[in-house]
């Protein structure tokens, strides 16, 4: 008897618990918890602005586009984060035969959804830096 494909997405929900060691969810629970992976995702979907909500909204960039966003990410970095997130179907690679060929990067639905959740990081992490730090410092000063 064929299932159907909900019944095999159920299944599927049912057999992934990130707590077993075998759990193939832990590759991706690794691959989204990378900074660059983030700063990709929120770049893409608009949000830029440092303010939670501010930003233009989703948007197609290219890849030097988004190699200036993000300051600091080698080009062998962003290549392979950018490639790794096409493959988990995260983003679409559209390249435009022009002189020179222009490739440019978007967010796909799945991807779009796991930004609501990575941009609420990127905020909290922004939010609390300073704490962060201070805890850092105090930390420090009574470890011998």
């Amino acid at each position: 008897m064929a299932t159907t494909k909900a019944v095999q997405r159920a299944q599927a929900k049912v057999e992934y618990d990130a707590f077993l060691a075998v759990c193939p969810s832990r590759q991706l629970l690794d691959r989204i918890s990378d900074k660059w992976v983030v700063l990709i995702l929120c770049a893409l979907a608009g949000d830029t602005a440092a303010e939670p909500g501010a930003g233009d909204g989703p948007k197609a960039m290219r890849y030097s586009e988004l190699s200036r966003r993000l300051a600091g990410v080698s080009q062998k970095m962003l290549t392979q984060t950018l490639r790794s997130l096409e493959r988990d179907g995260l983003l679409t690679r559209t390249v435009t035969p022009t002189v020179p060929v222009t490739v440019s990067y978007e967010l796909t639905d799945l991807g779009l959804s796991l930004h609501q959740v990575t941009r609420g990081l990127r905020h909290w992490a922004q939010a609390n830096m300073g704490q962060v730090l201070a805890n850092r410092e105090q930390h420090d000063a009574r470890t011998p």
